[in-house]
């Protein structure tokens, strides 16, 4: 406090110094003033003390003095000076102890136009303006903005402004535990369980929804697991028995699963819809005349397609609730892959790949040919909104040239990139769930490729397997990919690197995650495994034969008993004995 009344008082020193010598220059421009008619100094525009006194200091003048603001009393007196001197003085310390608050939002600025232009700032602009002032401190700490920060981010998009009461500490929260699931997700900490059914024989089919997963057995079983809980009982759901179905159910040949539906498609051409929402008996059945071949589900919508022959055909309910068949489109060749285009208002659309034959089915135009060449077979198939990628399988080293991805305009029905230049066939492609502009491969030359859309180039080409890839998915920094010989790799894709593997003994067939969740399926190639049989007493398969599925959640969130292994979490709820599933006296999670 000494130290600043010194300083104080030289300042003030120097400043009646100043105002001395300048004295006579300032009872000139007084003498001028007074001079000037009054209605030209009344024309003049007003404005604030604090900008003529500072104006006047600029121009080596004497402004004139205001009084002093009834709600803010003087200071002190100015000290030891003239009238004029002490007046100037006063008025300036009374200036200086008062630039508290930026007078250009406090006066001339609404609060709300204000808000409006801070919007336009970031974390660090905000940061920065918070220690301005008072008035700065407040705009850039208000709710509003640092709720649109947070929805810009794309953290808690389903909530509303009124669900905290502080957006910048969410948003701090949201991002620390951004960077804690990478930490896990790079140094793979976190649970990890075993989906299994052990009275359902072979896994046939495997597919997963934002954490739900549906599994088909060749028992003609349906089961699903929801691994946002973990203490949730999957139920079988059960299938729509005809008159005639009496000995046992065959087997699952595809299973999807979205939001709201759960579909399965039969061996014998049967096709059930469960609802999630409505218990396990299915909502609707129909049946094909012969094997399926081809399954696909709306991402969103209520809409199922099958391939069956040269028949597809797609199913939705009406405006009443009542399923029908929407579209049945007739095709020339047998149907390899089935794709329903997402966000599609009106009538769906269906992208259908039979051979070397890509077709556009819709209502308005039900036999358009979106890619034809003769000879080259379409290998790997997924859409998005507005487009579709496929790999193609060319002649190869007979015409010198190279299998392709080729990426089309659904709308246009034009060819926009063609991308790669391998020798081997392209197995599968991710561009649904890929970031924007990018696209994922996998390649039998156990490559898996990273293109960019605006240049058709490959970004990065990773040695991933020892056998071809057999599924794949990224995000905006891993990438997670399975191979034919089991394993699963994650990846960074901005650094090329090999982050993590798992194995298990048959080929990955799915593989699905999110920010904090990862879900992996074992499918066996082999249905029917040497030595199994109706007949046998064990009504299970070994486990060997089986196939596994694989959840891994690296949320922060987790409880002790989550890392434990599975066989030590067991509730005594269902059959125990079946190969070497050992129960034990005391489970490890109630010690």
């Amino acid at each position: 406090m000494a130290e600043g009344s010194a300083e104080l008082e030289l300042f003030r020193r120097r400043w009646r110094e100043e105002l001395a010598g300048g004295a006579k220059r300032r009872r000139w421009e007084a003498a001028v003033a007074a001079a000037e008619p009054e209605s030209r100094r009344s024309a003049e525009p007003s404005e604030p003390g604090y900008l003529a006194l500072a104006r006047g200091l600029l121009d080596g003048g004497a402004p004139a003095c205001r009084s002093p603001s009834p709600a803010r009393p003087a200071e002190e007196p100015a000290g030891d000076g003239g009238g004029d001197n002490d007046d100037l003085l006063g008025q300036l310390i009374r200036d200086l102890n008062e630039i508290n608050e930026v007078p250009f939002f406090d006066i001339q600025l609404p609060y709300e136009l204000a808000l409006k232009i801070f919007q336009y700032l970031g974390k660090t602009e905000l940061g920065r303006c918070a220690q301005v002032s008072r008035t700065w401190k407040v705009l850039a700490e208000d709710e509003v903005l640092w709720y649109r920060l947070c929805q810009q981010e794309g953290y808690l998009l389903d909530t509303s402004i009124s669900d905290h009461s502080c957006w910048k500490l969410a948003l701090k929260n949201c991002r620390a535990r951004e960077r804690t699931l990478k930490t896990n997700w790079k140094n793979r900490i976190g649970a990890v369980s075993q989906l299994q059914y052990e009275v359902g024989k072979i896994l046939c089919d495997v597919h997963s929804c934002d954490g739900v997963v549906i599994a088909g057995y060749t028992s003609g079983e349906v089961r699903l697991w929801d691994t946002r809980t973990w203490d949730y009982t999957a139920p079988i759901l059960e299938p729509m028995h005809g008159p005639g179905d009496a000995g046992p159910q065959p087997h699952v040949s595809f299973v999807r699963i979205n939001s709201s539906l759960a579909v399965a498609a039969y061996e014998d051409g049967t096709i059930s819809v469960w609802s999630l929402m409505f218990g396990r008996e299915p909502v609707h059945r129909y049946q094909h005349n012969q094997r399926i071949q081809a399954l696909a589900l709306g991402s969103e919508s209520a809409t199922v397609a099958t391939a069956s022959g040269f028949e597809v055909k797609v199913e939705s309910p009406n405006d009443r609730g009542f399923w029908q068949t929407t579209e049945t489109f007739e095709i020339q060749k047998l149907v390899n892959f089935l794709n329903l285009v997402p966000d599609v208002t009106g009538s769906p659309v269906t992208v259908a790949a039979a051979e070397d034959i890509v077709y556009l089915l819709k209502a308005q135009d039900p036999g358009k040919i979106l890619h034809s060449v003769y000879g080259q077979p379409v290998t790997c198939l997924d859409v998005s909104a507005h487009e579709a990628a496929f790999g193609v399988k060319t002649f190869g080293w007979l015409l010198n040239e190279p299998n392709q991805i080729l990426l089309y305009n659904l709308e246009t029905s034009q060819c926009l990139k063609k991308m790669g230049n391998s020798i081997s066939d392209f197995t599968c492609v991710n561009l649904h769930n890929s970031p924007p502009n990018m696209l994922v491969t996998g390649n039998k030359d156990r490559r898996v490729r990273v293109f960019d859309l605006r240049k058709s180039e490959s970004l990065c080409s990773l040695y991933a397997h020892q056998l071809g890839v057999s599924a794949v998915q990224m995000d905006d920094w891993k990438i997670v990919s399975g191979g034919e010989e089991g394993l699963v790799c994650v990846w960074d894709q901005r650094m090329g690197t090999k982050l993590w593997e798992m194995h298990a003994r048959h080929p990955v067939r799915h593989v699905w995650f999110n920010s904090h969740s990862l879900i992996t399926a074992n499918i066996p190639d082999e249905k029917t495994p040497r030595g199994a049989s109706i007949t046998d007493d064990d009504l299970t398969a070994h486990r060997k034969h089986r196939g596994i599925i694989y959840a891994y959640e690296f949320s922060v969130d987790q409880l002790a008993v989550e890392s434990v292994l599975p066989i030590c979490r067991s509730s005594y709820d269902e059959v125990t004995g079946y190969n070497y599933n050992i129960g034990l006296a005391v489970p490890y999670d109630i010690i």
